[in-house]
């Protein structure tokens, strides 16, 4: 049989769907949606398994993308029913293949693949009750008031000036784990910066889920530790993360890099690094380092709950949270110039009139009708 490309099936597959006819009425929005999760799909499957045949397909590949979508639930990128639906969309286009003689079997449907799907909302995401919110806000409150008497080091007061900022913002406002931390597998999800820190109006620009630019309230419980950490912190630059990683590599990695950009020769790269280490070099010549991760962040959450004798299971940005209530967030009128590369490389990405993929983009491409008619992180 005649070796068929992944892309060229997919191409295939959309025009179809674009046709109209004979899958619904609503086939053209659906082709116009499904374009950018198959195609980013494929993209995966080509640089993380070296697959571009749909001969080549093994449910073991599906599994390792059911696990990936778990992990960027895990981060706050998505929100388990957005991976669920962008699953669905890749199992009806497998379940194409097979009405059309292309595959015997959909790798999709199979348990194996299956089971490494996100739980439900309500299964994975439950919140903590007000009290252990409480209790962990309270001791980082204290240990940073501590950290201001004598006895305690410049840097020791930044750290604990540092974690009570994290879980100020975490407990007290709406923004996202993925939205303040680094996402190692999306590259624009980079960890936010002081330039998008707003004192006088009260918030902080991100990149929300819907990929657009927001604008999101800092309550006053915020504001004040976020204003004692960056004194603390001193950030030479804006463009600063606001938890900067503390991973020796990690910063080594981007000074040299940047240095490089900048017209520096390796010898003369190599010279600075011996006289200096990275950190500083980086505070030197205003070298901004990476961000932590989503799963540094977590690291943090789960020694400070350990520190404060708080019980359970291994806290998330997210189940840390508050409820919010609807319409807390309104959409950024300007932001630092990363966070505007970042929603327009999304912008070309996407075509304009592409939904937003969220919970509600269920109601243009509805996931279960096309399973009838198409078979369907870092440590510090």
């Amino acid at each position: 049989m005649t070796d068929i490309a992944i892309d060229d099936a997919v191409d295939t597959y959309l025009q179809r769907k674009a046709l109209g006819d004979p899958d619904g009425p609503r086939s053209g929005t659906y082709a116009a949606n499904a374009e950018s999760v198959l195609g980013r799909w494929a993209e995966w499957l080509a640089e993380e398994h070296g697959i571009r045949s749909v001969f080549d397909l093994e449910p073991a590949h599906m599994r390792a993308y059911a696990e990936e979508l778990c992990e960027r639930t895990d981060s706050g990128a998505y929100a388990p029913s957005t991976a669920g639906t962008y699953y669905a969309v890749v199992r009806a286009f497998l379940s194409w293949c097979v009405r059309g003689g292309i595959l015997e079997a959909n790798p999709a449907v199979d348990d194996v693949a299956t089971a490494a799907l996100p739980v439900t909302v309500e299964a994975s995401s439950e919140r903590w009750d007000a009290e252990r919110r409480r209790t962990l806000e309270r001791h980082v409150r204290e240990r940073a008031i501590e950290a201001s008497s004598e006895g305690f080091d410049r840097e020791e007061r930044r750290d604990r000036l540092r974690e009570y900022a994290l879980v100020a913002l975490l407990v007290y406002s709406d923004v996202r784990g993925a939205e303040l931390f680094r996402v190692p597998r999306d590259d624009r999800r980079t960890g936010a910066v002081w330039d998008d820190v707003d004192f006088y109006t009260g918030t902080i620009r991100v990149l929300g889920r819907s990929q657009r630019l927001e604008e999101v309230p800092l309550p006053a419980p915020v504001r004040t530790p976020l204003r004692r950490y960056r004194v603390a912190l001193d950030p030479p630059a804006n463009d600063w993360p606001l938890f900067p990683t503390r991973h020796a590599p990690s910063i080594a990695r981007r000074v040299r890099d940047v240095l490089a950009e900048r017209g520096h020769e390796e010898g003369e790269i190599e010279s600075l690094m011996s006289e200096s280490t990275a950190t500083e070099l980086a505070r030197e010549r205003a070298v901004a380092p990476p961000a932590i991760t989503t799963e540094g962040a977590r690291s943090v959450l789960r020694r400070l709950c350990e520190d404060a004798g708080i019980d359970g299971e291994s806290p998330t940005p997210r189940n840390v949270q508050a409820e919010r209530p609807i319409g807390y967030r309104r959409e950024a009128t300007s932001a630092s110039p990363a966070l505007r590369a970042a929603a327009i490389e999304r912008a070309i990405a996407v075509p304009r009139d592409e939904p937003v993929f969220e919970p509600g983009f269920e109601d243009v491409v509805d996931t279960r009708a096309s399973e009838s008619s198409d078979a369907d992180g870092d440590a510090e």
